[in-house]
This record gives C-alpha cells, structure tokens and sequence, in this order.
C-alpha cells in the first residue's frame, strides 16, 4: 500500500510540473516579481495555495460541473483575454519609455516596486482570469487524479506539492538574475517579452471566447 501511494504521489507531482512549467502569463509575473524582490512570499502564496484549491476540486470530482457549464470558461476567457492584453499593454510602454529607476540597484534592492496590493491584486487576476488553468487543475489533474482511484488524493498532493516547489523556485530562485537585472536594458527586454507574450495569449483567449 505504502509503494502504491508514494507511486501516485510522484505521478502526481510528474503531472503537475509537466503542467506548470511551461512558461505562461502567471509564470511571468512571478519571474518579474521574483527578480524585483517584491512581495515575493504573497505572489507564490497566491499561486501556489489557488493552485491547491483547483487541484483539490478536480480530485473532488468538481470537473464535470465545468464540463456542464462551458459558458463560464467563456465568460473567464473574455475577462481574461482583455485583463492580459491590458497588462501587456502596460508591460510594451515601459519597454518602450522605461521608469525612471526601474533597474535594480548594485545591492539587488529595486527602487521603487509599487504597492503589495497591487501585485496582490494583478497575480490573483493572472490567476484566476485565466481558463487554462481550470483547464489543466481541475479538468485535466482531476480526470487523471479519478483514474486512480481511492489514490487520487495521494496524487493530488503530489500536484500540489509541485505546484508549491515551482512557484517558490522560480519567485526565489529569480534572485540569482540580479546582477544581470541590474541594467536598464535588460528591464527592457525582459518588459517587452512579457509585453508580447501577454498581448498573445490575451489575443488568443479572447478569440477562443
């Protein structure tokens, strides 16, 4: 029993990562906020316990309720289309005019990072504005979180726990990019990736909805 759970849990956590790596609108936002040094620990608080949230209402069987109302991915896909076009908006002016002291100093510190509420407030959006991630939670970790059954709790903690450990590695981890971020020019490049990768994606839902 106990080689049986730990196989669902490292199944689980396999799922999970394969699910999250992939660079997107949320990973992102946690990069820049990583490498910034600003309200860190709430950022990957945000992702990792929403993550948990939906992984655990896709283990619950919660998956077949949104399969039987597809009007609300549709309504999430709008808002969250219009939210991350918005955003990438914002991210190509600063690329293109840069703040004033955008660039971190030689100590790693950034200047002037804004409002925690606002950071708070921006990561639940990219969060829970996006349908992909209701997809891969509770649609996709769900489905195969039932094919285990009476073991997929045990597999859905390991997608939790992959969840947490990736959400913490890339917004501590980005730490290691300061010295590098320590120039304007790179906050400029790093702003205008963001800036096409958001206008893309947000593009893309938008068209889908």
């Amino acid at each position: 029993m106990t080689y049986g759970i730990t196989t669902a849990v490292l199944a689980g956590f396999g799922t999970g990562l394969s699910l999250i790596v992939a660079i997107g609108a949320q990973n992102a936002f946690v990069l820049r906020q990583g490498a910034r040094r600003h309200a860190v620990l709430a950022v990957v608080a945000i992702c990792a316990v929403s993550d948990a949230l939906l992984i655990a209402l896709g283990v619950a069987g919660v998956g077949a309720f949104v399969t039987a109302w597809p009007a609300a991915l549709t309504v999430v896909g709008l808002a969250g289309g219009t939210f991350l076009v918005g955003y990438g908006v914002l991210a190509a002016r600063r690329a293109v005019r840069p703040v004033p002291g955008a660039a971190l100093t030689a100590d790693g510190a950034a200047p002037a990072p804004g409002s925690v509420r606002r950071a708070v407030l921006t990561c639940l959006a990219m969060t829970w504005l996006n349908p992909h991630v209701y997809l891969d939670t509770v649609l996709l970790v769900g489905s195969l979180a039932a094919d285990r059954g009476d073991l997929r709790w045990a597999f859905g903690i390991g997608a939790v726990v992959a969840s947490l450990a990736w959400f913490a590695a890339l917004g501590y981890g980005a730490r290691l990019l300061s010295g590098l971020l320590s120039r304007p020019a790179a906050w400029r490049v790093l702003d205008g990736l963001v800036a096409a990768m958001m206008v893309t994606m947000g593009g893309l839902l938008l068209a889908r909805a």
